[in-house]
């Protein structure tokens, strides 16, 4: 009998006291080939081109972020960093792609109003983010990847703090090369 308590209070503790040790991580882990994504999207500099794929990035470093919603506070914070360092990643043969459950529209007035330079993608369904282990409906999660010119996952971050963030970003890739 008493195994059977303990058993039952171990269970308990898991279910509902987990910290981020026991989380369950869905995304994919280092050395993964990244998946595949095609999505519409939005970039003030290539204004005609409305569909990304991840083999557009072939040959390139990519640095590919999930966030939650335009305009809030920690993703303007976010996406204002990897504005001010895109020359420094282009250095290192990087792009940077955002990723959120925002529509185009919401994109281009982002990019125009904050002054955002690279590329923000639309999954507006969340097939693309769950492929990456970055969707709680109806959001994205903040997870990052570092994707490699042959397309595996090179260095992760999940549930990142935006502060910072991009510059984390730039000094991992400074050592991947």
């Amino acid at each position: 009998m008493r195994n059977v308590v303990e058993g039952i209070l171990i269970s308990f503790f898991l279910l509902f006291n987990c910290n981020s040790a026991f989380a369950f991580d869905f995304a994919p882990e280092v050395n993964d080939l990244a998946p595949y994504f095609q999505l519409e999207g939005f970039n003030k500099n290539i204004p005609t081109k409305k569909i990304w794929e991840l083999n557009d990035f072939q040959g390139k470093w990519l640095v590919m972020y999930f966030y939650p919603k335009d305009f809030t506070a920690g993703c303007t914070l976010e996406a204002k960093g990897f504005s001010e360092l895109k020359k420094d990643f282009s250095k290192y043969n990087a792009e940077i792609v955002g990723i959120s459950a925002d529509n185009q529209d919401s994109h281009d007035s982002f990019c125009s109003e904050k002054s955002i330079n690279y590329t923000l993608l639309s999954d507006t369904d969340g097939i693309i983010s769950d492929r990456y282990g970055s969707w709680i409906p109806p959001f994205s999660d903040r997870n990052t990847f570092l994707i490699s010119p042959d397309g595996k996952i090179s260095y992760r971050w999940i549930s990142v703090l935006p502060i910072n963030h991009a510059k984390e970003v730039l000094n991992v890739l400074k050592k991947k090369i």
